[in-house]
Parts: C-alpha cells; structure tokens; sequence
C-alpha cells in the first residue's frame, strides 16, 4: 500500500494524478510542498492561519463540508496510544489538563457548552456531521478504523467518535438557558462517593434537580472518569462541578446564609428515628438529637467531638433558600467536617425511612430522593411568598 513506501516515493504517490479513481476537483487543495510534512491549504486561503501541519499521514479534504480538514491516522500515529492514557489516568488528566469524551451525545453538548476540543478521532465522515461545525474546525480531525476506536472505547456498542478535549473549567462555561432558568438556591456536596457509576448518576439527579452546583470532596472519584461521564449523561455540561475540596476551602465555594444539610446513609441509627419521635415529628421548635456515629468520648483526628445534629424526616420542612445537602459515600459515610459544617449552618440530619431489616439506601437514590424533596419544598415556598405579595393589605 501508498503507507508502506519510502518517503520521497509517498510524496510522489500522493501528488501524481490518479486516474478515473482521482477525487473530483484532483489534488488541487495541496499548495505548497515542506521538506516535511505536506500543509494542506483551502484555495484562496492565505490571510487565513493555516491549519497545523499534520503528522506524516496522507491528508484528504472531508466530504462532509468543503471547510473542514481531515487526516487519516498512519499506522502507529502515537497519539491514539495517547486516548487509552487519558482514559485511564486520573494523574496524566490532571497533569496535562485533558479529558477523553466519547460519543456524540456527549461531545455535542460539551461543544454546546463552550468546552475547548483539541483532537476528534471518527470512524466515518457522517460522524463530523452530527456536530457545529464551527465548533470542531478548531480541533485536529483524525479519521481512523472503526476496528483502533472499538479497541479503545469503554462502551459495549461504541459510536466511532471519541475527543480529547481541555479539561472544562465551570467558571468558563456556558451552560443551557433552559438549565439556568429552572436553576434554583439548592447545592449538592458529595463526601467520599467512590463508585464512579454512583457519583455520574448523583450528577444526572442534580442537574434534573436544577443544583446551583456541585462541589465533591477530595474522597469522591474524578468525575471526569470515563465511567463517571457515561453515567452523567451530559450532567457535567449542564451544572458546575468543583472537585477536590477540602473541608476547609469547601465553605468559600457556599454562599452567604447556607444551612448544610446531610443524609448519612452509613449510620445505622438513621434508618429509624430515636425512640419516641415517630409519633412527635422532629419541628424547627423541638429539636430531636440524635445520638453521634461514635460514642460521646471518641473524638476524631482534629480532637473535636463529633457534633450532635437535629434529626428529622426527610419529607418535613427543611428546605430554605439557599439550602446545600451532604451525600455520604456507603462506605466511608460521612466525615467529621461535613457534621461539623452541618452544625454550624444550623442543618439538620435528613432521615429517608426504610423498612427495619433493610440496609440502607444506595447513596444515588438518597441523593435523588433529598434533593427532588428540596427542590418541591423551595418552590412551594416561592409559590407561598409570592402569594402573600399579591394579598390585598386588608384596612
């Protein structure tokens, strides 16, 4: 085949007139001829910035719109090894500031987003199509087989579309008007969520929800892991995720007058409420407490006792704006610094109910269930304030 030949002779090879076989309009994209490698310039281009040169590979025009250009990868182009590495390591997406995206669901509404692509491999030229094509001419477009993109992909039936993209920043991003409008004061902080498909699905849940924003912990999983992103389904391009925090640079990122509220899957004195207070709900007036996780003597690594919180069904009153809640890990539960932001925002523990005997809920679903309850409790209290506006002052 044309790859397999020396250098000079491929050269020879790509600009030599090809027969009946020959694209239509020729070569007549190829301008101008570098010791290595050939630029490709569209006609009438020169006050444009030309396109960067590409590796050595032989470069095609994409049929998909006369302005966009493509290269088809040579055998062991390196930079495909480069998508397995970024998909796998948390060190090398940090380090270099990339993320793998697949799909087209996914790569679309990062594009929407603002979200920056630096390189975009596709199995057919179809694929290009689905996307702005504004957007995708500012990446390097690589076409390679189908047969290189299922070895790489993570998912069981893959698209043939993959992109490494500039790691987003929230601050940048411009997420959906829709999203913003039905954005409401409700702040969603995961604490120690390791399991990647738990933490895309909290995500998905809090951006339906409309969450202000989401804030994880050092203890979560990087939820720019390929799995994370599949289980998100696009969540990470419509609500501001921040991650890494520490319990002590956590509160800068909370607005002014928040009350922190937690749900502690782990506790096993949460399934139930203390004895007694089934039939006298816990009230903003009577306070239940709970008993701490850990006995009153036992303090943690910063030699504080563990803080006593109000307990209370999740279904009664305690969403006001601005409200965050507190998602626990299963296994780790939750740390002493989210009960002691809890205790000091004057929140409360939220108790979903289970059935005795059942163990308690997947971290996911408590998430859902806490922050769709805060979400109709918000807007029943708009819709409560708003009625009491339009109230004629009686005189």
């Amino acid at each position: 085949g044309v790859m397999a030949a020396p250098w000079p002779e491929l050269w020879r090879a790509l600009l030599r007139p090809r027969g009946p076989r020959a694209e239509p309009g020729g070569r007549r994209g190829v301008r101008a001829l570098r010791r290595s490698p050939v630029r490709v310039l569209q006609p009438q281009s020169h006050q444009e910035q030309p396109p960067p040169p590409p590796p050595p590979a032989a470069v095609e025009r994409s049929a998909a719109a006369p302005g966009l250009w493509y290269e088809k990868a040579a055998a062991g182009d390196r930079r495909l090894g480069k998508v397995v590495t970024i998909a796998k390591s948390k060190k090398f997406r940090d380090n270099h500031g990339k993320v793998l995206l697949e799909g087209h669901r996914l790569i679309k509404d990062a594009l929407e987003a603002g979200a920056v692509p630096q390189t975009l491999f596709f199995s057919t030229v179809g694929h290009l199509k689905l996307l702005p094509e504004a957007e995708i001419k500012r990446a390097s477009l690589v076409k390679v087989k189908f047969e290189d993109i299922k070895t790489w992909s993570d998912l069981v039936t893959p698209q043939g579309l993959l992109g490494i993209f500039s790691k987003p920043d929230p601050a940048k991003m411009s997420y959906p008007a829709a999203q913003l409008a039905n954005s409401l004061p409700l702040l969603l902080i995961c604490d120690n969520i390791r399991d990647p498909g738990n933490l895309g699905t909290i995500l998905r849940s809090a951006a339906g929800a409309g969450c202000e924003k989401v804030l994880l912990t050092k203890g979560c999983v990087d939820p720019w892991e390929p799995k994370v992103l599949r289980a998100g389904m696009g969540a990470h391009f419509r609500v501001p995720i921040i991650s890494s925090l520490d319990w002590e640079s956590l509160p800068t990122n909370l607005p002014a007058g928040i009350q922190v509220c937690v749900a502690d899957n782990n506790d096993p004195g949460s399934t139930s409420l203390p004895r007694g207070a089934a039939s006298a709900p816990a009230s903003p007036t009577a306070p239940v407490k709970s008993s701490p996780r850990a006995a009153p003597e036992h303090e943690d690594e910063e030699g504080a006792a563990i803080p006593e919180l109000a307990v209370q069904h999740y279904y009664e009153d305690w969403a006001r704006a601005p409200v965050a809640v507190v998602v626990g890990g299963e296994t780790q539960g939750l740390s002493p610094g989210a009960l002691g932001l809890a205790a000091s925002t004057g929140g409360r523990r939220l108790l979903i109910p289970v059935v005795p005997g059942v163990d308690s809920l997947n971290s996911a679903i408590a998430a859902g269930i806490l922050l769709f309850e805060g979400r109709r409790q918000l807007l029943w209290r708009h819709k409560q304030e708003d009625g009491k506006q339009k109230l004629p002052v009686p005189g």
